[in-house]
C-alpha cells in the first residue's frame, strides 16, 4: 500500500486530504509543520509527499531545498498553495518538485497528480551531496555563493583544486535537481546531439581533465561548443596548468575557454572543522539511497575523522564513511572503528599524538620527515592556490630550490612561468 505524507499547517485540509486518500486505498501520514514533516519522513520513508508552501515555522520551498541539498529528495513531492504564483511554481519544479497544485484543489486534479507521482516512483539517486546542505555561516557556504556567482555568467565552470579537494561536492552544487548528470570520464562512446538533447538542462561533469582519454576530451569539447544551445552546464576540474594539459593532447582553443574563469577549491585539510558535518550528511545520504544500513557516527568517531588528513579528498572521505557504515557491528560507529579502518593493523597507543597516523611513528626519521614535508607543502600549495611566488615567500625557500623540493616529494611540479593568480 503506497505511503503518502501530507504536510499542511491547516488541520481541516490535512483531515480532508487524509480521508480522500484513505478512501483511495493509500496509507497516510500527517504533519502540521516542517519539523513534524522531517520526523515523519525519517520514520515512514513515504512514497510521495503533498507539501504545503506556506507554513509557520519553515516554508515548503525551504524544506524542499533542504531535502534536495541533503540527497533526501528520493520521493516525488507535489507542492500545494492557496497563494501560489507562476514564479513559485517554476522555482519549486526547478528544485525538484514533481507538480504544483493550487488550492482549493479539485479531487480529479489531486488524484491525477498522485497517480502520476506514484507511477514516477522513487527517483534514482542522481542527486549527490551539495554545498546547499551547509546553510550556516562557514567556508562552505561562502564557496557556494562564489560558485553560484560565477555560474550565473558562465555555462562552463572550471574548478582548480590541489590534491585532497572537494571537487564533486562543489560540482553537485551547480547541478539542477532532477536533471541529467553526465560524468564524462565514465563514457567511452562518442557524444551525440541526441544525447545532449536528451540531457537538456542538466550538467556535464569531469573530476580531473588530465584523466580523460582522447575520445573523452573530444566529447567534452563537443559539449562545450553546444552548452547554450541545450541549456547545459559543464563543471570540470583539474590540478594541472594549461601547458600540462596541452601536452596531453588538449586543444588550445578549448583550454583558453575553460581557463578563462575559474574558482579555487579548498582541501579537506583546510576544512577540518567542517569534516564532521560533511561526514554526517554523507552517511545520511548513503542511508537514504539504501547503500548502507541505519548507522550513526559517535562524537569520538567524528573527531577521529576530523583529525585525518584525507589526501584523497572528498572521494576518500565518502568511501571511508560508506565502509565504516557497512562494517560496523553496532548501530553507533565508534572512534576505534575509524582507527581500525584508516590504519588497519595499527596498535592502539594512548601516547600517539592526536591526528597522527600510527605508522608514522614507526618510520625511520628520514621517512617521517619526508611525510611531514609532503603534508606541509600540500597544505601551503592548497592555501596559496598553487601560486609559486607566494609559496616561496611563505616557506622561505628560493624558487629553484622549491621546485626541486616539490619534485622530490612527488608533488605537482610548478612551471617557471606560473605566477600568482
Amino acid at each position: 500500500m503506497p505511503q503518502i505524507l501530507v504536510v499542511d499547517d491547516e488541520i481541516g485540509i490535512r483531515e480532508l486530504l487524509s480521508d480522500i486518500l484513505r478512501d483511495e486505498g493509500h496509507d497516510v501520514a500527517l504533519a502540521e509543520n516542517a519539523a513534524a514533516a522531517r520526523e515523519a519522513r525519517e520514520a515512514t520513508r513515504p512514497d510521495l509527499v503533498l507539501l504545503d508552501i506556506w507554513m509557520p515555522d519553515t516554508d515548503g520551498i525551504t524544506l524542499l531545498k533542504e531535502w534536495a541539498a541533503n540527497g533526501q529528495l528520493t520521493m516525488p513531492v507535489i507542492m500545494m498553495s492557496g497563494h501560489g504564483t507562476i514564479d513559485t511554481a517554476v522555482e519549486a519544479t526547478k528544485i525538484g518538485a514533481l507538480d504544483f497544485l493550487e488550492k482549493p484543489i479539485g479531487m480529479q486534479r489531486l488524484l491525477a497528480a498522485i497517480k502520476r507521482g506514484l507511477e514516477v516512483g522513487r527517483k534514482p539517486g542522481a542527486g549527490g551531496l551539495s554545498l546547499a546542505a551547509f546553510p550556516r555561516p562557514t567556508p562552505l557556504r561562502d564557496l557556494k555563493k562564489r560558485l553560484e556567482q560565477v555560474a550565473a555568467k558562465n555555462a562552463a565552470v572550471l574548478l582548480r583544486s590541489a590534491p585532497g579537494g572537494i571537487v564533486e561536492l562543489a560540482a553537485r552544487t551547480l547541478h539542477p535537481p532532477g536533471k541529467a548528470w553526465i560524468d564524462l570520464a565514465h563514457d567511452s562512446t562518442p557524444l551525440t546531439l541526441e544525447a545532449l538533447q536528451a540531457s537538456s538542462g542538466g550538467a556535464l561533469y569531469c573530476e580531473e581533465l588530465s584523466r580523460l582519454t582522447r575520445l573523452q576530451q573530444k566529447n567534452l569539447v563537443f559539449a562545450l561548443e553546444r552548452l547554450e544551445k541545450f541549456g547545459l552546464r559543464l563543471v570540470a576540474a583539474t590540478v594541472n596548468e594549461p601547458a600540462e594539459l596541452a601536452a596531453l593532447g588538449w586543444e588550445e582553443a578549448a583550454l583558453r575557454r575553460l581557463f578563462d574563469v575559474w574558482v579555487g577549491l579548498p582541501t579537506l585539510t583546510q576544512l577540518k572543522d567542517e569534516i564532521p558535518e560533511i561526514a554526517v550528511h554523507l552517511l545520511q545520504q548513503l542511508t537514504e539511497a539504501g547503500e548502507v544500513p541505519l548507522r550513526r557516527l559517535s562524537t569520538s568517531a567524528l573527531n577521529a575523522l576530523r583529525q585525518h588528513n584525507w589526501p584523497g579528498g572528498f572521494g576518500e572521505l565518502r568511501s571511508a564513511v560508506k565502509s565504516l557504515a557497512l562494517a560496523a557491528l553496532e548501530e553507533e560507529i565508534a572512534a576505534e572503528d575509524v582507527t581500525r579502518h584508516l590504519f588497519p593493523g595499527a596498535a592502539q597507543d594512548p601516547n600517539l599524538p592526536p591526528g597522527l597516523p600510527p605508522e608514522v611513528m614507526e618510520m625511520p626519521l628520514r621517512e617521517a620527515r619526508e611525510y611531514f614535508e609532503r603534508m606541509y607543502f600540500q597544505f601551503h600549495l592548497a592555501r596559496e592556490g598553487g601560486a609559486m611566488t607566494r609559496l616561496a615567500e611563505k616557506t622561505g625557500l628560493e624558487r629553484t630550490h622549491l621546485y626541486r623540493k616539490l619534485k622530490d616529494l612527488g608533488l605537482r611540479t610548478a612551471k617557471t612561468g606560473t605566477e600568482d593568480a
